[in-house]
């Protein structure tokens, strides 16, 4: 189940993600909830896959933005990464972020499911 204590408790800054939501931690909830459901990440991954650098980062610039309003710092952080590496251009081996990415996600999914 998604609550504020969970989400502080699972690394998210949750205090500065509800102060972006004028203090109102049901619409921050809602947020949170969208993230998780975004298929961007599938689509950075396969674009990731595909080396279609440009598009990736596309699909990164826009998950920084979603993650990072949402204040989900565990997640933010490698998605940081892979957007910079991906706005040079580096055709590297994006595998470690992207198991860190959907490590976190997986884990904040599995958190939302749970009663």
């Amino acid at each position: 189940m998604l609550t504020i204590e969970n989400l502080k408790n699972a690394g998210a800054d949750t205090e500065a993600g509800v102060a972006r939501c004028a203090g109102n931690e049901e619409f921050y909830l809602k947020i949170v909830g969208m993230v998780l459901e975004s298929e961007e990440f599938d689509l950075l991954r396969e674009k990731i896959a595909e080396k279609d650098l440009p598009a990736a980062f596309e699909r990164a610039h826009a998950l920084k933005g979603l993650v990072g309003n949402a204040s989900l710092d565990r997640i933010y952080e490698p998605v940081c990464r892979v957007t910079e590496h991906l706005r040079a251009g580096e055709d590297i081996d994006y595998a470690a972020d992207l198991e860190e990415i959907f490590g976190e996600l997986n884990a904040l999914r599995e958190l939302a499911a749970a009663d």
